[in-house]
C-alpha cells in the first residue's frame, strides 16, 4: 500500500479536500485504484451535531455515517462509497484508546499519548486503507490522507507525531508528503526549494479557476503525477494519464450558451458550503441538461412578512431573484429561523407552475403549505416548529431520541418504493420499481393525514418497506413539484447526475 498525505498551513479552508481528490483523480488516470482518509482533529465523535455555519454541511455515506464534507468531494471526483471509518477523528480515536483501557487491553500500563494515541490513529489508517470502496475486490493500491486544520494547531499534535512514526515505518518508497499553502511567486519558490530540500518542479501553483474540474487538470500540466510516482517508486507500472473525459466535461461547462437559474431558499445561504452537495448535484444536472447553472441564493427570512416592515429593500431583493429563477429548490435544514419564506417560496413555486425541488425539510415545507391553502388547515405545522399544532403535517419519527442529538437520527441508504408507476419521479429514475437513496432526518410526514392530503389533491408516489413512511410527493398537473424526505445530492456524480436534478 502506497499513502500520500495533504497537509496545509497558514489557515483552514486553503482547499485541501479539493487538492487531495484531484491528487487521487491522477492517479486514477494513471490506472492505480485510489482509497481515501480523511483526518479531522476535533474532539467531536462525528460532524452530525456540527453547525454549518461553522463547518460546512454534513455530508452523509450509505452506512449513515454524518462525516466532513471533504468525503464528499472524494466520492464525487473519485466515484467511489467511503464507510464512516474512512472519517477519523480525535473523538473517535480518544474513545476507542478509553474503551481499550477500560477492558483492560493495555495490562496496567500508564495509558499516553505516546504510543497508545500514536499507535491507535496508525492502526485506523492501517486497517481503513485495507478496505475497497470502488466495488472492486481486494485493497486499493494508494491511500490519499488528508489531515484538517493546519500544520501548528495543537489539536492537530497526535496526528503529526503518529504520521511521521507511520512514514518511518512504512518507508519513503511507500509515502509521499503533499503541503498545501497560499499561492507563492518564483522567488519564495526558490528559497523553499533551497531551505527545505524539494526540487523547484515539485512546487506546483493551483491558481483560482472557473470550476474546481479544472484543479486535476493543472496538477496534471505542472506534471504533480510525475513527481509523485516517482516518490513512491510507481513509475514502471503507471500509465499514461488519460483525462479525455474530464477535459470534455470541463471545456464544454465553460462554453454553454444557455443559463439556467435556481433560486436556492434556504436558511445558510451566507455560507455556500453549507450546501455544497445540492450544488454540486446542480452543477452535474446542469452539464447534463447543457446549461450553464447560476444559482441565486435567496435568504429564507427575507421573504418572510417581517422582513418587509423591518427592510423593505431586502424584502425586494429576495422576491425578485425567486419571481425570476426558472426554478425554486428548499433544502434540507433544522430550526424554524426561516421556514415561513421556506413555506411561501413552495407556495409560489405550486401556484406559478415553476419548477420545485424539495428536500427533506423542504419536503415537509411543501405538506405543511398544502394543508395550510389548499385544506385550509391554517394551523397546519410540524411539531418541529409548533409541539402543540391540532393539524400535526409533520411529527417526530417513534424511533428517535430527544434527549440525544449525536447519530439518532435516521441516517444512511433506505430503500424507497414506487407506488405510482407512472409518476414523474420514476420516471426519471428510469422506471425503477425502488430505489435506494440516503436520509438525515429527525421528522415524518404524519400517516394519519395521508389519506386526507391526497384526496385534496398531493399524490405520495414514493414510501419505505412498510408502506407508512412517506419519501416523495408529487403533485399531479403540476410541471414539476417534487419533494424528497431522503438526499438526492449525496449521490450525484459528474457524468451521473442525480435524476432529481437532471430533467431534460
Amino acid at each position: 500500500m502506497k499513502y500520500v498525505l495533504v497537509t496545509g498551513g497558514v489557515v483552514s479552508g486553503l482547499g485541501k479536500g479539493v487538492t487531495a481528490s484531484s491528487i487521487g483523480v491522477l492517479l486514477q488516470a494513471c490506472g492505480f485504484r485510489v482509497t481515501s482518509i480523511k483526518i479531522d482533529p476535533y474532539l467531536n465523535t462525528d460532524a452530525g451535531t456540527m453547525s454549518p455555519f461553522e463547518h460546512g454541511e454534513v455530508f452523509v455515506l450509505d452506512d449513515g455515517g454524518e462525516v466532513d464534507l471533504d468525503l464528499g468531494n472524494y466520492e464525487r471526483f473519485l466515484h467511489i462509497k467511503l464507510t464512516r471509518e474512512n472519517n477519523i477523528t480525535t473523538g473517535k480515536i480518544y474513545q476507542s484508546v478509553i474503551e481499550k483501557e477500560r477492558r483492560g487491553d493495555y495490562l496496567g500500563k500508564t495509558v499516553q499519548v505516546v504510543p497508545h494515541v500514536t499507535d491507535a490513529i496508525q492502526e485506523w489508517i492501517e486497517r481503513v486503507a485495507q478496505v475497497p470502496v470502488d466495488g472492486k475486490e481486494g485493497p486499493a493500491d494508494v491511500c490519499v490522507i488528508e489531515l484538517g486544520g493546519t500544520i501548528g494547531d495543537i489539536e492537530s499534535m497526535p496526528f503529526i507525531e503518529a504520521l511521521g512514526q507511520f512514514s518511518y515505518r512504512v518507508g519513503p518508497s511507500n509515502f509521499c508528503l503533499v503541503h498545501v499553502s497560499l499561492e507563492l511567486d518564483e522567488n519564495v519558490k526558490a528559497k523553499l526549494s533551497q531551505f527545505c530540500h524539494v526540487p523547484l518542479s515539485n512546487i506546483l501553483t493551483l491558481c483560482d479557476v472557473p470550476n474546481i474540474w479544472h484543479i486535476p487538470l493543472l496538477l496534471r500540466d505542472q506534471k504533480a503525477h510525475e513527481a509523485i510516482l516517482k516518490t513512491l517508486n510507481l513509475q514502471r507500472v503507471a500509465k499514461e494519464p488519460d483525462f479525455k473525459e474530464w477535459i470534455t466535461r470541463t471545456k464544454v461547462y465553460d462554453k454553454f450558451p444557455e443559463s439556467v437559474r435556481i433560486a436556492m431558499v434556504g436558511k445558510y445561504t451566507g455560507l455556500s458550503d453549507a450546501y455544497l452537495s445540492v450544488l454540486k448535484a446542480l452543477l452535474h444536472a446542469s452539464v447534463a441538461c447543457n446549461r450553464k447553472l447560476i444559482v441565486d441564493w435567496v435568504p429564507a427570512g427575507d421573504l418572510e412578512d417581517d422582513t418587509f416592515k423591518e427592510d423593505p429593500n431586502a424584502y425586494k431583493a429576495a422576491w425578485s431573484l425567486l419571481e425570476g429563477a426558472n426554478g425554486i429548490l428548499v433544502p434540507g435544514g433544522f430550526g424554524d429561523r426561516g421556514v415561513q419564506g421556506k413555506t411561501l417560496a413552495a407556495k409560489y413555486a405550486r401556484e406559478h407552475s415553476v419548477p420545485f425541488l424539495g428536500i427533506c425539510l423542504g419536503m415537509q415545507i411543501a405538506v405543511v403549505e398544502f394543508a395550510r391553502s389548499v385544506l385550509g388547515l391554517h394551523d397546519a405545522n410540524s411539531t418541529e416548529f409548533h409541539p402543540e399544532t391540532k393539524n400535526p403535517c409533520v411529527i417526530f419519527m417513534p424511533e428517535g431520541s430527544k434527549t440525544h442529538m449525536g447519530g439518532t437520527m435516521r441516517l444512511g441508504s433506505r430503500r424507497t418504493y414506487f407506488h405510482v408507476a407512472d409518476c414523474k419521479s420514476a420516471k426519471l429514475y428510469g422506471n425503477a420499481s425502488f430505489i435506494d437513496e440516503r436520509h438525515r432526518h429527525r421528522y415524518e410526514v404524519n400517516p394519519d393525514m395521508i389519506s386526507q392530503l391526497e384526496t385534496a389533491g398531493l399524490s405520495f408516489v414514493g414510501k419505505d418497506e412498510t408502506g407508512r413512511r412517506m419519501e416523495i410527493v408529487e403533485m399531479p398537473g403540476h410541471p414539476f413539484f417534487i419533494g424528497a424526505q431522503f438526499h438526492p445530492e449525496f449521490k450525484s456524480r459528474p457524468g451521473k447526475p442525480s435524476p432529481l436534478f437532471s430533467v431534460q
